[in-house]
């Protein structure tokens, strides 16, 4: 049986620097992301393994009522 979980979620797309983009997604969970291991039978928790390989870097920044997971691309800047 599948369960829906309605949640509400904001996501913050930002530019610190010209080669470099940064995007987040607060929610209202304060459970902390974990990075699971692949699994062959399931289709769910493969988000932080497709962050993890296309970020630079990434984290979790603990607000007072929610949390941000955030991740970095950079690229190459353009003169």
């Amino acid at each position: 049986m599948t369960r829906l979980l309605l949640c509400s979620i904001r996501v913050t797309v930002t530019r610190p620097e010209p080669a470099r983009v940064r995007i987040g997604v607060v929610d209202k969970s304060k459970r902390l992301p974990q990075l699971r291991k692949r699994a062959r039978v399931t289709r769910a928790g493969r988000g932080l393994m497709l962050v993890g390989a296309l970020a630079k870097e990434w984290g979790t920044d603990h607000l007072p009522w929610d949390k941000r997971v955030w991740a970095e691309l950079h690229g190459e800047q353009r003169r």
